[in-house]
């Protein structure tokens, strides 16, 4: 048995949501969106953090047949650049309950800052993740969404090992950048000593 939350209100259709790849310094921010229906329990939901690569994968899929309706939206790195990283993540999110095809009630949401404006209710909850099932199952789809996206890049530019590092700031990957300078893909508004290199196409 899932030792997490199945609902915050109990009459009302939830969606959970989350974010991955805010701390990067590569590649897109991606959100998602999930719901369940009533009742359901997932073994082994957790904050994708948590968990192996492996099993992510194994659990998206499981979340990916079970849920009501789930949406991953990712906004990519120059409008990151443009807005900054937390209205990024925030559009991301919005745009991803959006998307969902059933139009849920309430919104859970991991964290504790969103738009105060948004016109569903909604609560922010501090490692919501690892308390409430659709807001960890809405970290496993941005997480494994991500992945799979830095993967492909890593096709592209493989000197960055992005397969291995996914974009995040590892001592590796910031030895890597002031070795052959920024791509396109990269976020110029974390560090400035990151950004004196000559970028590359």
């Amino acid at each position: 048995m899932s030792l997490l939350k199945q609902y915050y209100k109990f009459k009302e259709l939830e969606a959970g949501v989350d974010e991955a790849g805010r701390g990067c310094l590569a590649g897109p921010v991606f959100a998602a969106a999930v719901v369940f229906p009533s009742g359901i329990t997932i073994e082994g939901l957790n904050d994708s953090k948590k968990l192996s690569a492996k099993k992510r994968t194994i659990l998206s899929e499981m979340i990916k047949k079970e849920a009501l309706a789930f949406s991953v939206y990712s906004i990519e790195n120059d409008i990151i650049d443009e807005i900054n990283i937390l209205n990024a993540s925030i559009l991301a999110m919005k745009m991803a309950i959006q998307r969902l095809t059933i139009q849920p009630k309430f919104i859970l949401i991991d964290g504790n800052r969103f738009d105060k404006e948004f016109n569903l209710p909604f609560e922010t909850i501090v490692k919501g993740d690892s308390k409430f099932q659709s807001i960890a199952a809405a970290s496993i789809l941005a997480k494994t969404s991500r992945d799979e996206y830095m993967s492909i890049l890593h096709n592209k530019y493989p000197m960055y090992n992005w397969e291995k590092n996914k974009g995040y700031p590892s001592l590796e990957h910031k030895k890597l950048i002031q070795k052959h300078g920024l791509t396109k893909y990269h976020r110029r508004t974390f560090n400035s000593s990151l950004t004196q290199k000559q970028s590359i196409m």
